[in-house]
């Protein structure tokens, strides 16, 4: 399940990833561009990940109810948690489309930097309901124990996003214009829908969950907006200490935020890859613990452990061993390059601790803990994160103070998750074992 997981996961830093290396290469204002696709790609994702979260909720309840055998009773479930993720994301359009300029200037963007962004910001937006949409799709495959159709899918609409940027940047003679970063955003979006469609046509074909919708709502839909919306102000405090990162960046100028902007983006790529394992013990976790099989459930917790633990070693070993030429695949700016490879050695020594932290978070989700996950987030958020960047900021550490700060908040959400499963009083009831 893992395994599929991962490939699932990376699709949406991929797309992330190609649209920055891609305008890092322009052959005018490429450190600007760059930057934009930064600072717009970091609010785009705290909309994708607060909203999103619809997926983990779906996740968790199906796969609960498919480990007690009553799955009849959610069949329902997805198509109206859709409809209202959907809905919401247009509102969300219509509120921030006309006031992008002012967005953006929270991130301190100003002058060139501020136009780029709300060019490039103006046009992906328009593919927000369709990434959420797709989303959702896939938390009702992993509650169904299906990571395989949603790597297909995601697969699918990176590689496509990967040729569409190229041709669309670029442009290709006379046949097709060179778009420069809007190019990249509309390549961001002619992916989302290929793969929202790829989504529907799966699921129609390959499970017995329907897209139509009933009323009245569920029974579970209030147990599935309860989840929703510990989640959502779990997702706020982790979109705080992303938008401080961006904005303090933004403030020690613009080789340090398109800097920033390149470790952020293999940050966002590890985690998502270190996430397939999440995915995992998301999925398990709601069934083990739906079927009260809570010795099967400790023996998962201890193992996903492990494996989070090799696998960000193996993600930071790799990245030590072409520590250089990953800064030249995202820009060739020297001073840029200078400023990423002075911190980048921060972000990859996170990586074991990153592992561990996103682990817990999928087996917790798997569990229905939003709300203490949501606790964490506060406490890592505004006990740790915070306090140590002022500091960094007041001792004029710049991005080395904000990678600390990003260290310690790391190390705030795997220690207190990990302490808590080994507490967990589900352990202390008699239940089944599952080989």
């Amino acid at each position: 399940m893992a395994i599929p997981a991962l490939f699932a996961g990376i699709a949406e830093p991929l797309l992330s990833m190609a649209d920055t290396a891609f305008v890092g290469h322009l052959p005018v204002l490429a450190k600007e561009s760059l930057a934009a696709v930064g600072l717009a790609g970091v609010f785009l994702s705290m909309l994708v990940w607060i909203l999103g979260q619809t997926h983990s909720a779906i996740s968790t309840i199906i796969s609960q109810y498919l480990g007690a055998d009553k799955l009849e009773k959610v069949k329902n479930l997805p198509a109206q948690a859709i409809f209202s993720v959907v809905l919401l994301s247009i509102i969300i359009i219509l509120v921030t489309y006309p006031f992008a300029d002012w967005i953006f200037k929270l991130y301190n963007a100003d002058t060139v930097l501020l136009d780029l962004s709300v060019q490039y910001y103006r046009i992906r937006i328009f593919g927000l309901p369709f990434t959420l949409y797709t989303f959702a799709i896939f938390g009702t495959f992993r509650g169904l124990q299906n990571t395989f159709y949603p790597m297909l899918i995601a697969i699918t609409g990176a590689v496509l996003n990967i040729i569409l940027d190229y041709f669309l940047i670029y442009g290709l003679g006379d046949i097709i214009p060179a778009l420069g970063i809007k190019g990249a955003a509309y390549a961001s979006i002619i992916a989302q829908i290929v793969m929202a469609l790829l989504a529907t046509f799966y699921l129609l074909k390959k499970t017995a969950i329907r897209l139509k919708l009933q009323f009245p709502f569920n029974p579970e839909m209030g147990n599935l907006t309860r989840m929703i919306l510990h989640l959502f102000v779990r997702t706020i405090a982790l979109n705080v200490a992303l938008y401080l990162g961006s904005s303090f960046a933004t403030k020690y100028g613009n080789d340090s935020i398109a800097a920033y902007t390149i470790a952020v983006n293999i940050w966002f790529f590890f985690a998502f890859v270190l996430d397939g394992y999440s995915s995992a013990g998301n999925i398990l976790s709601g069934k083990l613990y739906g079927a009260k099989a809570y010795h099967s459930l400790r023996k998962l917790g201890k193992r996903l452990t492990k494996y989070g633990l090799y696998l960000g070693l193996i993600l930071a070993l790799l990245s030590f061993v072409f520590y250089y030429p990953i800064g030249r695949v995202f820009i060739d700016d020297k001073a840029v390059l200078n400023k990423f490879y002075s911190i980048f050695w921060i972000v990859l020594l996170m990586q074991p601790i990153n592992g561990i932290a996103f682990i817990f978070d999928g087996i917790f989700k798997g569990l229905g803990y939003m709300k203490y996950l949501r606790n964490v987030l506060l406490i890592a958020t505004f006990g740790g994160f915070v306090p140590v960047l002022l500091l960094g900021d007041y001792f004029h550490l710049e991005l080395y103070g904000i990678w600390i700060a990003f260290t310690v908040w790391m190390l705030f959400r795997s220690g207190i998750l990990l302490f808590k499963f080994e507490k967990l009083d589900v352990f202390q009831i008699p239940g089944k074992t599952l080989t």
